[in-house]
């Protein structure tokens, strides 16, 4: 290769390629937070689905427990759980 063409080539072709990469190392770091804010957020929903199903296992075990009680009258059982908290 012709040596007045090549070094004017690589001269213009060496701060490309760094523009060009350092764009590239930008763009994969924003991805990156991008995923980490997803996987957080994935984590925090994941744990509020979990304390519901808690409650409503909660709530469910009272319900066998009155179906299933029968020294119990069933109007008293149920006012009394109107009063007491949820949580």
């Amino acid at each position: 290769m012709n040596a007045g063409i090549f070094f004017p080539i690589m001269g213009m072709a060496i701060p490309i390629v760094a523009i060009l990469s350092r764009v590239a190392v930008r763009w994969i770091r924003m991805k990156e937070r991008q995923i980490e804010a997803q996987t957080s957020l994935g984590a925090e929903k994941a744990a509020q689905y979990a304390a519901g199903i808690e409650r409503m296992e909660q709530r469910i075990r009272v319900l066998e427990r009155i179906a299933t009680d029968r020294g119990h009258d069933l109007a008293d059982e149920i006012d009394s759980l109107r009063d007491a908290p949820l949580n």
